[in-house]
């Protein structure tokens, strides 16, 4: 084998190398505006996380915000809807997941729904899981909750489901407490 010939693999080798890495920065750079348009807006990323001022929410009642395009409430539970949610036996539930988005390993337990300790806050996502109409709360339905008239499916007053097609509990979104009188979402 000469000199000439060794040499020759050599070129050919950088050739295959220098080709196959042209294409891939050719194939990245084509295919990344396509990526790239997925990514949420300006917009969207503003409204990714909320404060809600909740100074003038009474015992008793609720608020209604958007949030992320979908009705958030947000009540302040009486001692007696509390005391209702946390006497109901797990086992009565169609749905045994809290589905709390902070944790999704929790039970549907009263105390792993409220947003506080004392179970006086109650933040969920005011969509049936259904067919994603939006039910109608202030003690509506059979379980003093919420109620979807759409096709019936009656929520208890910690948002679990209790009886309708529905399959799940109302869904509990990343939310905290800032201070005494704001709540952030998301």
């Amino acid at each position: 084998m000469s000199h000439a010939e060794d040499h020759e693999g050599t070129r050919r080798d950088f050739l295959y190398y220098a080709t196959a890495g042209a294409g891939a920065v050719t194939a990245g750079a084509a295919i990344w505006p396509l990526v790239n348009q997925m990514n949420p807006s300006a917009d969207v990323q503003a409204l990714a996380s909320i404060r809600v001022d909740v100074s003038g929410v009474e015992p008793g009642t609720q608020l209604t915000v958007k949030w992320l395009g979908k009705p958030v409430f947000i009540r302040r539970r009486t001692e007696t809807e509390i005391e209702e949610a946390r006497a109901v036996d797990l086992s009565q539930l169609p749905d045994g997941n809290a589905q709390n988005r902070n944790d999704m390993t929790l039970d549907a337990s009263d105390q792993n729904r409220a947003l506080d300790e004392a179970g006086e806050w109650l933040v969920m996502i005011g969509v049936c899981t259904h067919l994603g109409c939006v039910p109608i709360g202030d003690g509506a339905g059979d379980f003093g909750g919420w109620f979807c008239p759409c096709h019936g499916s009656h929520y208890d007053s910690s948002g679990r489901i209790r009886r309708g097609p529905a399959p799940e509990n109302l869904w509990i979104p990343v939310a905290a407490f800032e201070d005494d009188t704001t709540i952030k979402l998301g």
